[in-house]
C-alpha cells in the first residue's frame, strides 16, 4: 500500500482524539438514531463543547482556524465507522464557509460563533421537488419588498439537517426573470412567520440523518439577511458555482473512506466465515476479487490526496473535482455491491454494517450534482458540448 503523505503528526493526533469522540458519544447511539430518523440534538452540542464543529473558521468566529484536512480527517473518520447520521460536513465545511467567504461581518459574528458551537445547526437549502442538480430551475422566489425585505416562498426537498436546522441558506429567485442571474442566497432563521419545517423524509440509506422537505410561505426575511448584503443580490449562482468544487471533494473523500472501510470488514468476515469445510477466502475467486477492489480504492485515494493538496492550494477546478465525485461515488457502490456479495445472505441483514455501508453508499452518486452531471461538466472542460 502506498503511504499517505497528506497529513502531519498534528493530523493523526486530532484522529485518535476524533476516533474516541465517535466511540464515546456517536456509535453506541447510531442504531437507535437510525429508527427515530435523525440523531439526538446533544450530540452537536458536545461536538461543538470539544471543538470539532466549524474547525477551519478563523479563531475570532469560534473556530480553531484549522486547515481543510483536519474536516477531511472527520470526514474519513465518520464515514469509515459507518455513521452517517451525522450531518457535521455539511454544517462546518459547506454552510459555514458561504458565511466566511460572501457574508457581511454583522452575519459572520452573528452566525459562526454559534454555528462552531453547537447552539445552531446549518443547512443549505437548494433542491426543490422540480429543480435537483438543474440549479436554474429553481422556482422559489424571493421578490424585493418596498422596505427592502424580501418576501419568500416556495418549497425545498431532500434537505440535509432540515430537521434541525435553526438557520438554512435558501438558494431563491430575486429577479426571476433574469433566470439563474436572478439567483439569491438568504439566511432564514427557525422561528420567521411562514418558514416551516416538513416531514422527516424515510430514506433507503444515511436513515439517522434528519433529511427534510422545508416550506416557505410569504416569509418576510429582512434586508440584512440577504446573504453579502446588497452587493451580492443577484450573485447567488456565482457563489454556489465557486464552493462546488471542495462540495464534490467531500463526497470523494467519503467515498474512498467507506470503500476502504467494506474492503477491511469484508476481509476480516472471509477469513472467520467457512463453507464447504474452509473459510470464504481459501477461494480463489474471493482473494482475486478483493485484491481488484483493493487496487481500485488504492487508486482512488491517491487521486483523492492529491485533489484534496489542490484543494488547499486553492487549485482545485471544477471539472477534476467533478471527476473525483463521480468516479470515487461509482467505485464506492461497486464495492459495496462486491462485498456484499461476498458476506452471502448475511449482506442482505441490515444488523451487519456491510448492509447499512451498501444502502448510504447510494445517495453518493446521485446529490452534490448527479455523475451524469459531473459527466457532462467534464466534457464541457474537455471542450466537448455546449459551454
Amino acid at each position: 500500500m502506498i503511504e499517505r503523505t497528506l497529513f502531519s503528526p498534528d493530523h493523526e493526533a486530532f484522529r485518535d482524539s476524533f476516533r474516541r469522540f465517535c466511540d464515546k458519544e456517536i456509535a453506541p447511539h447510531h442504531e437507535a438514531w437510525e429508527e427515530q430518523g435523525y440523531v439526538d440534538r446533544e450530540v452537536w452540542r458536545k461536538a461543538g463543547a470539544n471543538g470539532f464543529l466549524c474547525m477551519t473558521m478563523p479563531e475570532e468566529y469560534g473556530g480553531s482556524g484549522a486547515d481543510k484536512l483536519y474536516s477531511v480527517v472527520q470526514m474519513e473518520e465518520l464515514w469509515r465507522g459507518g455513521f452517517s447520521g451525522i450531518g457535521f460536513g455539511l454544517h462546518s465545511e459547506i454552510v459555514a464557509p458561504y458565511l466566511l467567504h460572501y457574508g457581511t461581518e454583522a452575519q459572520k459574528k452573528k452566525y459562526l460563533p454559534r454555528l462552531a458551537s453547537g447552539e445552531m445547526v446549518g443547512a443549505i437549502a437548494m433542491s426543490e421537488p422540480a429543480a435537483g442538480s438543474d440549479l436554474q430551475g429553481i422556482k422559489s422566489t424571493a421578490l424585493k419588498q418596498p422596505d427592502g425585505s424580501y418576501l419568500l416562498s416556495g418549497s425545498k426537498t431532500f434537505i440535509t439537517n432540515g430537521w434541525h436546522a435553526d438557520l438554512v441558506i435558501v438558494v431563491a429567485k430575486t429577479n426571476p426573470a433574469a433566470g439563474a442571474k436572478g439567483t439569491s442566497l438568504l439566511l432564514v432563521e427557525r422561528g420567521m412567520p411562514g418558514f416551516e419545517t416538513g416531514k422527516r423524509l424515510k430514506k433507503l440509506g444515511l436513515k439517522a440523518q434528519d433529511t427534510s422537505e422545508l416550506f416557505f410561505d410569504n416569509v418576510r426575511v429582512p434586508a440584512d439577511n440577504l446573504l453579502g448584503g446588497a452587493a451580492f443580490e443577484n450573485r447567488g449562482f456565482i457563489s454556489l458555482m465557486e464552493q462546488l468544487p471542495w462540495e464534490r471533494m467531500q463526497i470523494a473523500i467519503t467515498a474512498v473512506a467507506a470503500a476502504q472501510a467494506a474492503i477491511d470488514g469484508t476481509v476480516a468476515y472471509v477469513k472467520e466465515r467457512k463453507v464447504f469445510g474452509q473459510p470464504v477466502a481459501a477461494f480463489q475467486n474471493t482473494r482475486y476479487r478483493l485484491a481488484e477492489l483493493q487496487t481500485e480504492v488504492q487508486i482512488a485515494q491517491v487521486f483523492v490526496d492529491k485533489c484534496t493538496e489542490l484543494v488547499c492550494q486553492g487549485k482545485l477546478d471544477t471539472a477534476t473535482a467533478s471527476m473525483a465525485k463521480y468516479w470515487c461515488s461509482d467505485l464506492q457502490c461497486k464495492v459495496m455491491d462486491e462485498c456484499v456479495q461476498l458476506f452471502g445472505g448475511y449482506g442482505y441483514m441490515w444488523e451487519y454494517p456491510i448492509t447499512r455501508a451498501y444502502a448510504d453508499a447510494r445517495v453518493q452518486r446521485i446529490y452534490g450534482g448527479t455523475n451524469e452531471i459531473m459527466k457532462e461538466v467534464i466534457t464541457r472542460a474537455m471542450g466537448l458540448g455546449e459551454k
